[in-house]
């Protein structure tokens, strides 16, 4: 009985083990996925997306800019588990501490210099400065962040990540910038109200 119930023991944590290693967008049956508002025959232009387009010679955005190439703005990634997104930041800006829940990250820095880094589940911080052509992954779920200190360049990166549909969530916007008791998040923090209610003035309108 004993060596039974440790082989199913040993079965169970290969499962899990198993189950979070293929963790992710779910695999298809077929070679992709048309959206059931797609009529007529494909081609390649189903395949195509042109919404970057508009960045390619266009002015510097004055403030932190993300343009998505996701399954939402590109149906036909549905079921490839992969997206894009291009970070342009003006010189100064940040982008925000948040977390992609569904997908690590992995940043390439085309322009410019950025400092970048990400706490892990043991409150560690990893922070790294980056160069033009480096490099940089985020791990799925864990809370990072992107901030170019140069005071007179701009940065740009472009970010792959392992889902159709990483998602997005914002540490600051989902704490202060939603409807969580003002006495809990003071507690939380270990502040007054009063200045729990200063931060939240700062996302309204």
């Amino acid at each position: 009985m004993a060596s039974n119930l440790k082989i199913f023991i040993s079965l169970a944590v290969v499962c899990v083990t198993l189950t979070v290693s293929m963790a992710g967008d779910p695999d298809i049956l077929t070679d992709f996925i048309v959206p059931p508002n797609v009529g007529g025959p494909l081609d390649g232009n189903f395949f195509t997306f042109t919404g970057m387009r508009s960045l390619v010679g266009a002015p510097f955005p004055a403030t932190f800019k993300v343009s998505k190439a996701s399954m939402a703005e590109f149906p036909a990634l549905n079921g490839q588990s992969v997206s894009y997104a291009v970070l342009q930041f003006p010189s100064g800006s940040v982008n925000p501490p948040h977390t992609h829940p569904r997908a690590s990250e992995l940043l390439f820095v085309l322009m410019g210099s950025l400092q970048v880094g990400f706490v892990d589940t043991t409150n560690k911080l990893f922070t790294q400065t980056l160069q033009q052509g480096d490099i940089f992954v985020f791990p799925k779920g864990l809370v990072h962040f992107q901030f170019n200190s140069d005071a007179k360049n701009p940065a740009l990166a472009v970010s792959g990540f392992g889902s159709a549909n990483a998602g997005t969530v914002s540490v600051p916007n989902s704490v202060f910038n939603t409807t969580i008791d003002n006495q809990i998040l003071a507690l939380s923090f270990k502040t007054d109200v009063a200045t729990i209610q200063k931060i939240k003035s700062g996302f309204s309108g």
